[in-house]
């Protein structure tokens, strides 16, 4: 069903009606999601095969199929989702579709295989709304992702959407801006600066023309919120810069995108097309003589871009380089004019407030932090992808409720919040010896409780606290096999790679910084490296240009902090306790081996040696310490050790070995 331009509030109403009275003659819908990460499970091939199924059953006029954008249970797609019953499948392959056309849609029963079951309670759930990955989420930012086509401008109008911008554009621009502030609504970014305060300064400040940009330059490791609120659901971010731009008093606008994410610019720039052709974009937006213009702009993948004023000269066709903080950009930034600078899922929240009201929203989360987050949940969790929670919720509820929990009943070690400069906070497993570490730092008195950071309330300021932060929303959980050393050197290394070089604390202090944890896991560190890390940190943090070198050093700070005694295990035992640093490492085969030979075919190097059904040895010259044989292994009978001491530790298994009878396989690691 299409419009010609909308030009007024009353004819948008009037659309929206004709369209709900559509969708509600419509009795079944069949959405599959195809974000990039279903994508790349392959939901393409299961619409298409999904198509076939309706038109061989003459169905294909009756039932509606629909490519939606990311559902957020990333780690089980493809998803499709039956409605209006809420049925979840899972794992869906193009040969099921066939099945789900002949024994759901028209025989009303499951396909019991597709449907979810508990890792934790073994339980076989078949509604959406009642897997708990799904049931502790507040979703008002990612809800209308799994209900719309994002490529169709009608399926979100006709679930409310641009309603807002018709009551935003009935109040005054002050009036706006007042409900931002009361909703508490602070920076999704990454800094947590308070929105409405943000567009307050930006409105006042004099100078024309003012710009509004979207900061959709999403470079963090293992998040992709941001990507996928512009690929599911880009309407919902140009509505918030419409009523942003409004209340701001501005006519241009920019979203710049990272040229890496091309489902996202695909999708927004239809979206921009759409909105402009309904006169819900451009000139003389639904009859009311307010101006707004939009204009994508992709970037070149640099880190550093996500920085304001990196960004901004990068939109000006410069190299994108930050400039020191003592002129803000909501008064100098773009072309030197008024800019006001907000990301992706900051701007997505701007309708929601409108549309619920500033108190409402204000309700929802803490003291300090209203509202929403959505998280990228990642690493060795079994339910990875995007949940969105309301701010307040715990670590625990997220790991263990929502994220059901560590892969394969491992141990649970730590969590990286808020990307590569956020900080590891530390968990319940090892709370003695994180007691006793921060007794050692001087954080804790020795009759003091560590409490355990799985119940730590997530929002900005519990999070800096702890030595960490929000950052843009990633959460990256690690198990017993993870080194933190290690970590902070990986995340060090990154933002090395990405510094852009223009100031020296950051330039060179995160090289010399890395140059020391290198040192530290090659076992040739030495305890005063400790305090030579923790002195560059600050020196680091107090004099760098910008963000990215003033949090660089929080992934090395936090492990110090709460893992002290793992980096002295590297310095003064010169062992790895995780058994990755190759340097420290050796592996060795013990008396459990049942002989499967599935080590050997695994070793790339040929340093395993035996015959099937006998106990198998490492020839420890050849031995790269790649892990892959402790990997495979289902008998826990390769083990991580101490450098030198693979040979005696297998010369002990050839003492005690005996055939034996099969032992029960072991958890995946």
């Amino acid at each position: 069903m299409n419009a010609t331009r909308l030009a007024s509030p009353s004819a948008l109403e009037d659309f929206r009606a004709q369209l709900i009275k559509h969708r509600q003659e419509e009795k079944t819908t069949i959405t599959v999601c195809s974000g990039t990460g279903c994508l790349a499970c392959g939901c393409e091939k299961v619409s298409a095969a999904m198509h076939e199924a309706l038109v061989a059953s003459h169905l294909d006029t009756v039932v509606e199929l629909k490519r939606t954008g990311c559902h957020g249970f990333c780690e089980r797609g493809p998803l499709v989702v039956i409605h209006p019953q809420g049925i979840f499948y899972q794992r869906v392959k193009p040969g099921d579709a066939k099945l789900i056309v002949d024994q759901t849609i028209k025989a009303g029963q499951t396909v019991h295989r597709l449907l979810y079951t508990d890792p934790q309670t073994k339980q076989t759930i078949m509604h959406e709304a009642d897997i708990p990955f799904y049931k502790k989420q507040m979703r008002l930012i990612f809800g209308k992702n799994g209900h719309m086509d994002p490529t169709s401008i009608n399926d979100y109008i006709a679930l409310g959407g641009y309603a807002q911008v018709v009551k935003a554009l009935a109040m005054k621009p002050e009036e706006i801006i007042q409900e931002i502030i009361d909703s508490g609504l602070r920076g999704r970014g990454g800094g947590g600066y308070p929105t409405g305060k943000k567009w307050a300064t930006c409105r006042k400040a004099k100078g024309s023309p003012k710009y509004v940009i979207c900061n959709a330059d999403e470079g963090d490791p293992g998040a992709f919120m941001d990507r996928s609120l512009l690929e599911g659901n880009p309407h919902s971010v140009i509505e918030g810069m419409v009523i942003g731009a409004y209340a701001i008093g501005s006519n241009e606008g920019y979203v710049y995108v990272r040229n890496e994410y091309p489902l996202a610019v695909k999708n927004l720039l239809f979206a921009i097309e759409a909105a402009g052709e309904l006169g819900l974009l451009g000139e003389n937006i639904l009859g009311s003589g307010f101006d707004f213009h939009l204009v994508v702009s992709r970037g070149g993948g640099a880190f550093v871009c996500g920085e304001s004023t990196a960004l901004m000269a990068s939109l000006e066709g410069k190299t994108g380089e930050p400039r020191a903080k003592y002129i803000h950009t909501v008064e100098s930034g773009l072309w030197e004019k008024p800019s006001n600078l907000n990301n992706v899922e900051t701007w997505a929240n701007v309708p929601v407030i409108i549309e619920m009201g500033a108190k409402a929203y204000a309700d929802i989360g803490t003291t300090n932090s209203k509202g929403t987050k959505v998280f990228a949940l990642t690493g060795k969790v079994n339910n990875t992808g995007l949940v969105e929670v309301p701010m307040g919720i715990t670590l625990r509820e997220i790991l263990y409720d929502i994220g059901g929990g560590v892969k394969g009943n491992r141990n649970f070690k730590a969590v990286q919040t808020g990307g590569p400069s956020g900080g590891t906070l530390i968990v319940e497993t090892s709370e003695r010896k994180i007691h006793d570490s921060l007794v050692a730092h001087g954080d804790l008195r020795e009759d003091e409780e560590a409490l355990s950071l799985l119940d730590l309330p997530i929002d900005f300021d519990e999070l800096t606290k702890a030595g960490s932060m929000m950052g843009s929303g990633g959460m990256i959980v690690m198990d017993e096999d993870s080194c933190m050393v290690d970590v902070a050197k990986y995340f060090l290394n990154f933002l090395q790679e990405e510094s852009c070089g223009k100031c020296l604390p950051c330039r060179e202090g995160i090289r010399k910084m890395l140059a020391i944890l290198t040192r530290i896991t090659d076992g040739q560190g030495q305890i005063s490296d400790l305090e030579e890390l923790e002195n560059l940190s600050q020196v680091i943090i107090d004099t760098s240009l910008c963000q990215l070198g003033g949090s660089a050093p929080n992934p090395v700070l936090s492990t110090i902090r709460y893992f002290r005694q793992e980096y002295l295990a590297h310095i003064l035992e010169k062992r790895c306790p995780a058994g990755l640093c190759k340097a420290l490492v050796s592996h060795a085969i013990t008396e459990n081996c049942t002989g499967c030979h599935a080590c050997l075919k695994s070793c790339p190097t040929g340093a395993i040696v035996g015959t099937p059904k006998q106990l198998y040895s490492i020839i420890q010259d050849k031995c790269i310490q790649c892990g892959a044989c402790y990997q495979i292994c289902q008998y826990d009978a390769i083990r991580r050790v101490k450098r030198g001491e693979g040979e005696a530790i297998q010369q002990r298994a050839r003492d005690l070995w005996k055939p034996a009878a099969k032992p029960e396989p072991v958890a995946a690691k």
